[in-house]
């Protein structure tokens, strides 16, 4: 791996877990408990090969139409990750957020979101973005929403509001976007995944259902990725 090419900021779409139990003649569930043994082992890899930013789309506002049993048996997954996980990524210097409308989480959701947060709080190693009910569209909503409220109070000048304005509301104001964006299952969409983030970002689709991705799968999107060449809407010079 090259390191002056490496990505630093590596985004994924994690998809696959349902169908992985259906090909298995498992329950649903268990497609996503398989997934989430595959989040423990690369976010272990990213930390090794120095990944600075690790983003995962973990939930989006399109999942709260799934079934209800679905949906409770993820947030129970959810609530048992951050139980069992927290301390092991706080020693591996994991810093997590958990970034998206977290209105309509029960309780004990809420609240095993708020202890991962809290005990990795400062890891200096990686940061990890847990994106859960989470959408593109809404975050850039949101961003407009809140720099028309500067507007309206007196604070912003209309002909202040830029590219870096708008990034800068957006819920990950604070991170550079992804250099790299993997998506699993062999889908060719981004499906309200970080619409204005991922402007630049490569794309890396792989026919791996997520429950099957490896840390091979992992190094072989990161070595795509240093094998292209990133001009950012430039023409190279000849």
């Amino acid at each position: 791996m090259s390191p002056e090419v490496f990505p630093r900021h590596i985004a994924v779409i994690m998809d696959g877990n349902g169908r992985w139990a259906t090909e298995q003649g498992l329950p649903r569930y268990a497609g996503h408990r398989e997934g989430m043994n595959v989040v423990r082992e690369i976010i272990r890899e990213c930390v090794d090969v120095g990944v600075e930013i690790l983003t995962l789309f973990a939930f989006s506002t399109e999942n709260w139409k799934r079934p209800d049993d679905e949906i409770t048996s993820l947030m129970t997954l959810l609530q048992v990750y951050a139980e069992q996980e927290r301390e092991e990524l706080r020693e591996q210097g994991v810093d997590v957020h958990v970034l998206g409308d977290l209105s309509r989480m029960d309780r004990p959701t809420l609240d095993a979101v708020a202890n991962i947060e809290r005990t990795t709080r400062g890891g200096e190693i990686m940061r990890l973005n847990l994106m859960i009910s989470y959408s593109g569209r809404a975050d850039i909503l949101g961003a407009v929403c809140a720099l028309a409220k500067q507007v309206h109070e007196g604070l912003l000048d209309p002909a202040q509001i830029d590219e870096e304005a708008v990034s800068r509301q957006l819920l990950t104001g604070d991170i550079p976007d992804p250099d790299l964006l993997i998506r699993t299952s062999g889908e060719y969409r981004i499906s309200n995944f970080m619409l204005w983030q991922l402007a630049y970002s490569e794309l890396y689709i792989t026919p791996v259902l997520w429950p099957d991705f490896t840390r091979e799968d992992l190094l072989a999107a990161v070595a795509e990725y240093q094998r292209r060449e990133r001009r950012f809407g430039r023409v190279s010079s000849t």
